[in-house]
């Protein structure tokens, strides 16, 4: 193989590895170059199969920062609406220095198991502020369960946090029914809760949860705001801890 050869295939393999688009260089090769080319690429990699790992590695990290840049745009965009929507309740410290919002669904397996995060960070840690963001989208029943809690938390704030992780910790699947026996479990009548549920037929805060979402690039729960970072997926409360003692020293999620 020629020098000039030896450095487009180069320039494939690095432009392979960076999961960008390959040289032009490459384009200008003719059918037998192309041949000779490929079987050399080919043979590289066979000999070196871990670079087919770093060429995902290096995609997946690509596409974070992507997905991470479109997210602190969004969050700049929407930062009233994720941060202080009246739709909203929060739970630890209403004025502490760092917030936490989660997007959570009852009826998601993995918020269940994250419910236990929240509650150690707000246990360890008494300067945080949490917010609840309901975002059902696991279907009917996870919609209907939204429903009877957002009319709970209109009649009874105060006891939002103990219904939401009655309901969030359940072993049943979360619907109206399962909803209204825990509202009622704290004091709040079924009847009151379907007065209060035709004050807002349309259910703002879904809509608005859904439009947060979909510019967020979230698509599954829970997923999280802490500073211009969005955050998906159940973490754990360490990686939450960290970007919580990150935003106290540098403002940011990510330091």
């Amino acid at each position: 193989m020629t020098l000039r050869k030896k450095m487009i295939a180069a320039g494939t393999l690095i432009a392979l590895a960076a999961g960008t688009t390959l040289p032009q260089s490459a384009a200008a090769l003719d059918a037998k170059e192309r041949e000779e080319l490929g079987a050399f690429v080919k043979e590289y990699l066979l000999a070196n199969p871990e670079i087919l790992l770093e060429v995902q590695e290096a995609l997946a990290a690509k596409q974070r920062a992507k997905q991470q840049e479109a997210a602190a745009a969004a969050i700049a965009d929407n930062e009233k609406a994720i941060f202080n929507s009246a739709h909203d309740i929060t739970l630890g410290n209403p004025k502490g220095d760092v917030t936490i919002v989660e997007f959570f669904d009852y009826n998601c397996g993995y918020c269940k198991r994250a419910l236990s995060d929240m509650d150690q960070i707000l246990e360890k840690d008494k300067n945080i502020r949490f917010v609840l963001k309901e975002f059902p989208i696991l279907g009917p029943d996870s919609l209907a369960a939204h429903k009877v809690s957002a009319a709970f938390r209109a009649i009874a704030p105060e006891k939002y946090g103990d219904f939401h992780r009655a309901l969030l910790s359940g072993e049943e699947r979360a619907t109206e029914e399962t909803a209204i026996a825990v509202a009622a479990k704290l004091g709040v009548s079924e009847e009151q809760l379907r007065e209060k549920m035709e004050d807002d037929p349309q259910d703002a805060a879904v809509r608005e949860a859904y439009m947060l979402a979909n510019d967020l690039g979230i698509t599954g729960t829970p997923s999280y705001v802490i500073g211009n970072e969005a955050v998906f997926g159940a973490v754990g409360s360490d990686e939450l801890t960290t970007k919580i003692a990150n935003m106290r020293q540098c403002g940011k999620a990510t330091c």
